[in-house]
């Protein structure tokens, strides 16, 4: 793996990181699978594309990709808390009718945003685009960090955390849900509106895949990393985002596996799979490496 496939790993890694802290708000904080985001990552992408092309501000067509994640997670909320739905069910709903929102949106099924002007390039000029992917990572931990330390934030967690004991104090989980969902893939949209604007394009299957990587970006940052406090478990996010597209670059540049771009999937089920034994066999490890009291033969006297 050369300089410039690590760097793009790294870029690709910063993305998803926001794909990653809205899963673990989703997954994580509020109990709740959500499969909106593989309909709200592309819908961020449409939506910035064809308002860039259409000659809108990139931070204003950003802005509006941000509200129509927000409202994306607000439909999947309402089908789940209003009429009842399962989760996963009323998740699937949202992201199948994306699917054809985000063809209306764009009027084709990929836009080229190639000469047009971007976030990146106005407000950070021709930098390198890992540095202001980095800033806006750090910007939105600090804000989520900071969201979910308030009193509404607490509400949320609690409410995921216990729901009976929330509703008992007088929590509406109904609308922590709402917010939470919001949140969630308003985050996973915005990371798809600058995925568009880094790579030039947006497409209408961009979003295949993207809760598997999330959810692999946030069990390979638990595994690796303390996430005691909720600052670590964001943090964690971020790093286990990177540290997933780098394993990818490098699995399918290692010539001597004989793997090719289409096998993509087939790494990254196999990634995931590998993450989710990891927290077993820390644990498998740890309980072989303090035997219990139990297990001690006694002291002769």
């Amino acid at each position: 793996m050369n300089i410039i496939q690590f760097t793009g790993a790294v870029e690709l890694g910063l993305i998803y990181s926001l794909v990653a802290i809205g899963v673990y708000l989703s997954f994580r904080t509020l109990q709740f699978p959500d499969l909106t985001v593989d309909g709200s990552f592309p819908l961020g992408a449409a939506v910035a594309a064809a308002l860039i092309t259409s000659g809108v501000h990139p931070g204003f067509a950003t802005l509006a990709a941000i509200f129509a994640g927000a409202l994306s997670g607000a439909i999947t909320a309402w089908l789940s808390t209003h009429l009842k739905m399962l989760n996963l069910l009323a998740g699937i709903l949202t992201m199948t009718a994306l699917y054809s929102i985000n063809l209306r949106i764009m009027g084709r099924p990929n836009i080229a945003l190639l000469g047009e002007k971007t976030l990146l390039t106005e407000w950070f000029g021709n930098s390198v685009p890992y540095i202001p992917l980095f800033i806006i990572a750090l910007v939105f931990t600090v804000i989520i960090y900071g969201f979910l330390g308030t009193r509404l934030g607490l509400a949320l967690r609690a409410i995921g955390s216990n729901p009976k004991m929330g509703r008992a104090q007088g929590i509406d989980d109904k609308k922590m849900i709402c917010l939470g969902l919001s949140v969630s893939n308003s985050l996973v949209a915005l990371a798809g509106a600058l995925f568009a604007q880094v790579h030039g394009f947006a497409d209408v299957s961009l979003g295949v895949g993207t809760i598997i990587t999330g959810l692999a970006a946030v069990i390979i940052g638990e595994a690796l990393l303390p996430t005691r406090t909720v600052f670590q478990a964001i943090v964690a996010c971020i790093i286990g985002a990177i540290i997933y597209r780098l394993v990818i670059s490098l699995a399918l540049n290692i010539g001597d596996f004989g793997l090719q771009a289409s096998d993509l999937n087939l790494v990254t089920a196999t990634l995931v799979a590998l993450a989710m034994l990891l927290p077993s066999l820390k644990s498998k490890l740890r309980s072989q490496a303090t035997p219990s009291l139990q297990n001690e033969s006694p002291s002769k006297v």
